[in-house]
């Protein structure tokens, strides 16, 4: 788990604004109880009886597996920064494990909420091609488990709203643009309306920080998975040309504005000797935009995009390999920052105007 997952090297289509697409599907055993239901040896049993079949898919070859009990708060913390695991499989213990394969564009939860949490993640707007990774892997261990389905609901699950498909496809916005034109909550309004979900960095009930938004679908009942993966790539498509004409007027009508944020984070970052995870995340985001404007050079993006993963509190006490107070981390915090930027050049502003929504063109797709 030293490396990070591919979909930190942000290559995908969009990369610039989607950071990440994942689809996840909830499965359950059938005729046993939910995780939450079960006493601790029913757990175990289920776990013993599902591990296996996981472990001998093709895909999941050379793979990490793990007992939720056999890692250290800190590693599991770890697991939560990159995505791999929520924070609800992070409290759990004994009947619990995570089996995920290197690439880190898969990561199967046993007994988090549901029996099975099968996710895959991909660098940029994917969400099509996380799909099909997930859907091979759900078919062929549907072909070996009995999945509890109804005739009339589709798959059953411990919470009503994955009743149905199972299935939470997502993408992760980075939205400066929205957000410092004050465009944004119009954006998540009209976004919500549709039955779309919006989210802070980690999901459910937290803020969006680093100017960070998490899309997915609402619900799952009542539409086919294709259907919910190409609704959401559509909207999310109507987000980024919103991103990048939000980009363009802060360029021609508040340059002023645009270049003293820059300016600043870059100050702040490069000089500070105390940094909380917050504040790190929302100057890194200036910077990453104005590598995107072009007022650093492109070679810079991959630098700033480990320092999202880098700085956050889990992977400080990893670097370190002691425990950090968070005074500590937020010392620590501004030294690695201090650091990476060293190698950094000034930003040029006589780049900026440059931009014109260039960025807009997807990349290769790296179909799996």
């Amino acid at each position: 788990m030293s490396t990070a997952g591919e979909w930190l090297r942000g290559e995908g289509p969009h990369h610039q604004i989607v950071i990440s697409s994942r689809v996840r599907f909830a499965r359950n055993l059938r005729d046993r109880a939910f995780p939450g239901w079960a006493k601790k040896a029913e757990r175990t049993a289920i776990l013993d009886l599902i591990r296996p079949r996981v472990e001998e898919l093709a895909e999941m070859e050379d793979s990490f597996s793990e007992l939720l009990q056999d890692l250290s708060a800190l590693e599991k913390q770890v697991l939560v920064e990159r995505h791999l695991i929520s924070r609800e499989h992070a409290a759990k213990g004994v009947g619990s494990a995570v089996v995920m394969n290197r690439r880190q564009t898969l990561s199967i939860m046993i007994n988090e909420e549901d029996h099975l949490r099968m996710q895959s993640i991909r660098s940029g707007l994917q969400l099509k091609q996380a799909f099909k990774l997930v859907d091979k892997v759900d078919s062929a261990l549907e072909s070996k488990l009995e999945f509890a389905y109804d005739q009339r609901l589709g798959y059953l699950t411990a919470c009503p709203t994955n009743v149905g498909t199972g299935m939470r496809a997502s993408a992760m916005l980075h939205l400066p643009g929205l957000v410092l034109s004050e465009l944004i909550n119009q954006v998540i309004q009209a976004v919500s309306k549709i039955g779309l979900a919006v989210r802070g960095l980690y999901g459910e009930g937290t803020e969006a920080m680093g100017n960070l938004f998490q899309i997915s679908n609402q619900t799952t009942l009542g539409e086919k998975e294709d259907e919910i993966v190409s609704r959401l790539t559509k909207v999310i498509e109507t987000i980024i040309g919103k991103e990048h004409d939000a980009r363009q007027v802060l360029i021609q009508k508040k340059s002023n504005t645009l270049w003293d944020q820059i300016g600043r984070a870059y100050g702040v970052l490069t000089y500070a000797h105390a940094m909380s995870s917050k504040e790190a995340l929302n100057l890194l985001s200036i910077i990453k935009l104005g590598v995107d404007l072009g007022t650093f050079p492109e070679d810079r993006r991959l630098p700033i995009d480990e320092l999202f993963i880098d700085t956050q509190p889990a992977h400080l006490q990893k670097t370190s390999q002691q425990k950090l107070n968070a005074e500590e981390r937020d010392h620590l915090r501004a030294q690695i920052i201090r650091e990476r930027l060293k190698l950094f050049p000034k930003p040029d502003i006589s780049k900026m105007a440059e931009e014109s929504g260039n960025g807009a063109t997807a990349g290769p797709s790296n179909n799996e």
